[in-house]
């Protein structure tokens, strides 16, 4: 069984018929034809079963699919590695954001590094869910490194290097009958109307686990998935919030301390732990150095 058959294999399979897959190959109907029926004599089983129109695969192709794939992804892998070592990082580099940015020159930093390594294409993404779902993207292999707001344990499969830390401030509308110079107690914030980020946001998740510890409820009438937004709206009376510290707070909003513990504010950049399967561990492993040069991990607001 060489490669070559296997991308033919592949071919008929995506596109449905020999014609197409010859199309598709550049090749000749009868020399795609000829592949097939000599990978089928190699593995000793049909591998399609051919009508006029179609060329539909029997259950033996079905089952060599998924072989076929991993095998096809191993060769691609394993060129990707013999040309980075001698020319550095190259592909496609995946990188999941959050919403609040702010405190990462990102523009600046990726201009660096694409500078550096100039055969590494980037592509940036976010996901409705926030953190919690850059989590899932990048141990079910969707994004290579993500920058995310994460308060818990991350999964064991992830490398986390804290970029930012900052504590959160209570902001609340002028003239707010909680404002003043005593802590106020989360009990007496619970039955506020809140301004937070959508459910899975970090922000969101570490103030509902606030809430929870101090056996209290809120409810949060107003989603908003920027966070550096949330003193506008927290301005314009529309509820109250927790910001972290790197967020400007324009003039009127109160800001009041709480009684009890102080909630920390950390942005943090996560990688999937690098394997031998990962042709773009080189480019991650560049673009994580570049981004601890550029945000070395602050204490403002501690």
């Amino acid at each position: 069984m060489e490669l070559r058959q296997l991308e033919v294999f592949l071919a008929v399979v995506e596109t449905g018929t020999i014609s197409a897959a010859a199309r598709r190959l550049g090749s000749a109907q009868s020399a795609v034809s000829t592949v097939v029926r000599a990978l089928e004599e190699d593995l000793g089983a049909p591998l399609f079963t051919r009508t006029s129109r179609r060329a539909v695969p029997t259950d033996a192709g079905l089952a060599l699919l998924p072989q076929a794939r991993r095998l096809l992804a191993g060769a691609a892998d394993a060129r990707a590695v013999v040309r980075d070592a001698g020319d550095g990082p190259s592909g496609p580099l995946a990188v999941g954001v959050v919403t609040t940015m702010h405190p990462v020159d990102l523009p600046r930093l990726l201009h660096r590094y694409t500078t550096a390594h100039p055969r590494v294409s980037v592509s940036m993404r976010v996901v409705a869910d926030g953190s919690r779902g850059l989590l899932r993207a990048l141990v079910e292999g969707e994004l290579d490194v993500a920058f995310l707001s994460w308060p818990f344990r991350p999964p064991a499969a992830l490398d986390v290097r804290p970029l930012v830390r900052t504590s959160f401030r209570l902001l609340l509308p002028p003239e707010h009958p909680l404002a003043g110079d005593r802590p106020v107690e989360l009990t007496d914030l619970a039955g506020e109307r809140w301004i937070d980020g959508p459910p899975g946001f970090g922000n969101r998740l570490q103030v509902d686990a606030l809430f929870e510890r101090a056996g209290a409820r809120r409810s949060v009438r107003l989603e908003v998935p920027d966070v550096s937004t949330f003193p506008r709206y927290v301005a314009a009376g529309l509820g109250v919030a927790f910001v972290p510290g790197t967020v400007p707070v324009p003039r009127g909003v109160r800001e009041q301390a709480v009684a009890g513990d102080t909630l920390v504010w950390e942005l943090s950049l996560a990688s999937a732990r690098p394997t031998a399967e990962r042709p773009a561990r080189r480019a991650v492993t560049a673009f994580c150095r570049e981004v601890e040069r550029d945000a070395r991990v602050s204490t403002r607001g501690r």
